[in-house]
């Protein structure tokens, strides 16, 4: 079974407060774009992963995809599988990659083994893995809140558009991007009433992460405004970065600064 497992862009996305548990309350809007993964599975004795595309950093016991079958393994007492992941989704890039991978295998596992779990218990499951992989079961642009448990259908679409995304070779930890993040209280949720007016969207639709990690790396600010320079109607960084976007009404050039960046560029 071969599926395709798509990333995401953070239209806003507001680090309201932090819980007693450690973990923060989240408002953001939640889009795919098509910039997939593609990952085979098929079953086997044992789990197996090769990868191929972009290098993927840690051990097997730390990827998504392990930690997925390793769930189904426990909960439905399923045999091995065999993956085969081939990633474009830059990783550390705020985009999802992982997270997507991860409910995308759990999809796959459900049809493979026949065990017919409905989506919202596979939602379930998925945050069990991490807070952003429930969004990744539907896919559908939505609203998340809470860490990533809340979700809500947003009527929302961004065909026609132009994305341009831009990571440089940056990494930013979890922890680094919350460390130094202000906390917005439970009063800057995100307006959703300006949500089918995209020129309202830069003033309405921050970032809280951007504040503190512009100042920390510059270059993310320097690729925001000349996505800006090069016609984006609105740039952002998509969740704790280090990826910056633009979204245009019409195919942007490439910027000569961006040519030691990952650079990708597709109409919606």
């Amino acid at each position: 079974m071969i599926v395709y497992a798509p990333a995401k862009i953070n239209i806003g996305l507001k680090v309201l407060d932090k819980r007693k548990d450690g973990y923060h309350n989240l408002d953001s809007l939640f889009y795919p774009i098509p910039l997939f993964d593609i990952i085979e599975v098929i079953k086997s004795i044992n789990f197996e992963i090769e990868n191929t595309g972009i290098p993927v950093d840690g051990s097997i016991e730390d990827n998504l995809i392990f930690k997925a079958w390793d769930l189904m393994r426990i909960k439905h007492h399923i045999s091995g599988i065999h993956v085969h992941l081939h990633k474009r989704i830059p990783m550390g890039a705020g985009l999802g990659g992982g997270s997507s991978d991860a409910s995308s295998v759990l999809k796959c596992i459900n049809e493979l083994f026949e065990l017919n779990i409905k989506a919202s218990t596979l939602e379930d499951y998925a945050l069990e893995l991490g807070a952003d992989c429930p969004f990744f079961i539907k896919g559908n642009p939505s609203r998340v809140q809470g860490i990533g448990d809340k979700l809500q259908s947003v009527s929302l679409d961004l065909s026609g558009l132009f994305i341009a995304l831009i990571k440089p070779d940056i990494h930013i930890s979890t922890s680094q991007a919350y460390t130094g993040v202000k906390l917005e209280g439970e009063d800057a949720k995100l307006n959703m009433g300006v949500i089918t007016n995209i020129m309202d969207w830069n003033s309405e639709f921050a970032n809280s992460f951007e504040y503190h990690l512009f100042d920390l790396f510059p270059v993310l600010d320097e690729i925001k405004n000349q996505l800006v320079d090069e016609g984006a109607f609105y740039a952002s960084m998509s969740g704790s970065g280090a990826t910056i976007y633009g979204l245009f009404k019409k195919k942007p050039r490439i910027h000569k600064a961006w040519t030691s960046h990952f650079v990708w560029i597709k109409q919606l």
